[in-house]
């Protein structure tokens, strides 16, 4: 049985464990979490999730080590673990953004393999896109391995990582936003919210799953639906007038400016 142990189970670490509990074969892994509010965790028991209350005990228990902790407590955190290393058994896994693996390999005293990965809050649903770069081509194999099971996943140059960060992890906000907004309009031209907002969700994931089905440029599907002096042509046109797609690159641009700022 694989262990897998996550340091620092809040927002996205709590998406991990839940992730692998819901879409993993739990008699082939085990999940281990750990958290300075240990008393936020209570849950995670009923789900077969083990609950440990020091990190030592996350080490001892298990061969792949995930840490979720916010950036400025990464290096005290992995410090304060390394003593419990063995090079034969285990793996680290940094979900830190802007913490690098020459950092990780420091903090760590190169003891062991580490691998930096992105994935998004969806991989507590099984659709994650994790972005994944390590030092070491075996473990970047058995981490593709286990967040396959929770999504898409895709192996990068390190140098790419600020970039995933912003499109797969701040892309579900950008995204949601969308959907929002989508669903604003749909109340104003007649649905109740709830209605509206299914319907944008739907209809988003459907493009979405057009796309990775057939591979092709989204402006080749946009083309299907916009009929000459058709509804849709004349919505897509107003909302350029106002700068969509302008602004949603701006605004990518802005947040890999500001992950950046934070090395």
């Amino acid at each position: 049985m694989k262990k897998i142990g996550i340091i620092g189970a809040g927002n996205i670490g709590g998406a991990i464990a839940r992730g692998l509990v819901n879409y993993s074969d739990l008699n082939r892994i085990q999940v281990h979490i750990t958290r300075r509010k240990g008393i936020l965790l209570e849950s995670f028991k009923e789900q077969g999730v083990m609950v440990h209350t020091s990190n030592k005990e996350i080490v001892d228990a298990c061969e792949v080590i995930v840490i979720a902790v916010l950036p400025f407590q990464a290096e005290e955190v992995i410090r304060e673990i390394t003593p419990f290393f063995n090079k034969d058994i285990h793996t680290l896994v940094s979900v830190v953004s802007a913490v690098s693996i020459h950092d990780l390999e420091i903090w760590s005293n190169k003891i062991v393999p580490v691998v930096r990965i992105m994935p998004n809050t969806a991989v507590e649903f099984g659709e994650s896109m994790t972005c994944i770069s390590g030092n070491h081509s075996a473990a970047e194999k058995l981490v593709e391995e286990i967040f396959s099971l929770m999504g898409a996943t895709m192996v990068i140059q390190e140098k790419l990582m600020p970039a995933a960060t912003i499109l797969a992890a701040c892309g579900i906000a950008f995204f949601l936003r969308f959907i929002r907004a989508e669903t604003q309009g749909g109340i104003q031209i007649g649905f109740h919210a709830e209605q509206a907002g299914r319907i944008a969700a739907q209809t988003a994931k459907g493009a979405a799953q057009i796309l990775l089905a057939t591979g092709n440029h989204p402006e080749k599907e946009i083309d299907k639906v916009t009929t000459p002096m058709g509804c849709t042509i004349a919505g897509l046109n107003e909302m350029e007038h106002y700068g969509l797609s302008s602004a949603l690159i701006k605004g990518i641009i802005t947040s890999h400016a500001g992950i950046n700022d934070l090395k």
